[in-house]
């Protein structure tokens, strides 16, 4: 298994290649300065566990690098790491199929704990979730469920849990993949028809 980073910018680049290196020694780091290049590196270098990519990438427009690697990798985890700020652009990639997006310019430590969070278990979360059963959760992810059900916004259930938004982001993914689900939507769905909502 192998992490793939795709970035024009080889300081952006190596850095997020050191970064993964800290994070899952076991894993080999592949950086790609190309899409063209990545079937010919997976060939090479084994099947992904994860993408973290730039948008701004040649040859390609915007969202549509998403769209393409998840059309074949469905179910590996993928970060949009881009300089431009959340906004219009964060959900163009979410509804391109992107887990999460992450600002180049937010801090080093809310990069590698989003990243983190996608590679393995964040324990303060699924503290009690045991095995991945979809209405086994944690007292934490039926937390989340109910400030979903209240409306709260990431920045919302952020301060109000004393966490950064990409903690939160880190935690609704890790739900959604629970669930089976892919949105705030389904997962209200799921929570109503299998009584985790009062209705």
């Amino acid at each position: 298994m192998s992490l793939y980073v795709i970035d024009v910018h080889p300081i952006v680049r190596q850095a997020i290649g050191m970064l993964l290196r800290r994070l899952r020694p076991s894993s080999k780091v592949v950086e790609l300065e190309k899409l063209s290049e990545l079937q010919a590196a997976i060939i090479k270098n084994g099947d992904p566990e994860l993408f973290v990519l730039d948008l701004l990438l040649p040859g390609v427009k915007g969202a549509s690098v998403v769209s393409d690697i998840k059309g074949m990798y469905s179910d590996v985890p993928l970060v949009v790491l881009s300089a431009m700020t959340a906004g219009e652009a964060e959900e163009t990639c979410i509804e391109a199929g992107a887990d999460l997006y992450l600002e180049k310019a937010a801090p080093p430590n809310e990069i590698t704990a989003a990243i983190l969070g996608l590679l393995a278990a964040d324990p303060t979360f699924d503290e009690e979730a045991g095995p991945a059963t979809k209405t086994k959760l944690s007292k934490r992810q039926k937390q989340l469920i109910l400030m979903l059900d209240r409306g709260m916004s990431n920045r919302d259930i952020a301060a109000e849990l004393d966490i950064s938004e990409h903690t939160v982001k880190v935690h609704l993914w890790r739900l959604f993949r629970r669930l089976g689900v892919k949105s705030r939507t389904q997962t209200l769905h799921f929570a109503r028809t299998h009584g985790l909502l009062m209705s």
